[in-house]
């Protein structure tokens, strides 16, 4: 059975069909996926019943893996759940416990439910994103995706002209900040400083041209603090309006994969003190910085 794509909205959102990602994929399969995220920036996958290493493989289809570490998390080594690989986008403890109300690790990762782009905050940020859902909640924890393609072309010609050459600096110190989480040690604040990321992004096979925001945004190079955050939030507004949005209800051992290059995503609020939401994300690394990086 061949892989087939069933668009889930107007601008972005497939539903794919005719794959098991237990198996290893063929070179025609790969050639799908990556045409049918070029086309609709989000791709669902129903159904797969995978374990972590399948996933991995499955994910190091699409290139090198990101780890996580101290760029992106408060959480060391000896506490992490899971392997190397993944990244742990649940509300579980080490011994598989739902986070107390005050942990600090439950409040850093309420960030995950502002609009964000996975690893802006690196020097060198993430291409794809691939998130299992092995334990869902029944009721909310959906999943949001905006188009920023979209959103780009919503914008008048004076906007894009004011932007196209605009540079960013992107940090969990702002994201985080933002919440009020900021409470961090020096060390911590030394693995988050920021990194510089272009406004406008062009694909680099389709070559539509889309915002790159995310709540990792603080500031914008050149500009005062104020002016920039007010633009920033203009922009942001203008991108997560309801006609961009794919909402995603899970259904356990759903994949999602998307392009950061192309959306922006938020998680939403659940009863995440009672409820179990065990999801588990690879993270394709990307190839290039987008600007080049101050020393």
């Amino acid at each position: 059975m061949s892989i087939s794509i069933r668009p889930l909205h107007p601008v972005l959102g497939g539903e794919v069909d005719g794959i098991n990602l237990r198996r290893p994929l063929s070179p025609e399969d790969v050639a799908a996926i990556e045409a049918g995220m070029d086309k609709y920036a989000v791709l669902v996958f129903h159904g797969q019943d995978i374990t972590d290493n399948e996933q991995t493989a499955f994910s190091r289809n699409f290139g090198d893996l990101e780890r996580p570490d101290s760029v992106s998390n408060i959480t060391k080594d000896k506490d992490r759940r899971l392997g190397p690989d993944l990244a742990d986008i649940s509300n579980l403890t080490k011994d598989n416990k739902v986070y107390g109300s005050a942990d600090r690790q439950r409040l850093f990762n309420l960030g995950n439910m502002l609009w964000h782009s996975d690893s802006s905050f690196r020097v060198v940020p993430a291409k794809y994103s691939l998130l299992s859902g092995r334990v869902v909640p029944e009721t909310g924890g959906n999943t949001e995706f905006a188009d920023m393609r979209a959103a780009y072309d919503s914008l008048d010609d004076d906007m894009k002209a004011q932007i196209e050459d605009l540079v960013c600096e992107h940090s969990l110190l702002f994201s985080r900040g933002s919440l009020g989480f900021d409470e961090l040690s020096a060390q911590e604040k030394a693995g988050f400083r920021p990194a510089r990321q272009r406004l406008v992004r062009t694909h680099p096979v389709t070559e539509r041209k889309s915002l790159y925001l995310s709540a990792h945004a603080g500031t914008i190079i050149g500009w005062q603090t104020p002016e920039a955050r007010i633009l920033l939030r203009e922009l942001t507004e203008q991108a997560t309006q309801r006609e961009f949005v794919y909402s995603h209800k899970w259904q356990q051992f759903d994949l999602v994969m998307w392009d950061n290059r192309q959306v922006m995503h938020r998680a939403r609020r659940y009863n995440d003190t009672s409820d179990v939401r065990d999801m588990r994300r690879t993270t394709v690394a990307g190839e290039a910085p987008t600007v080049e990086q101050a020393a």
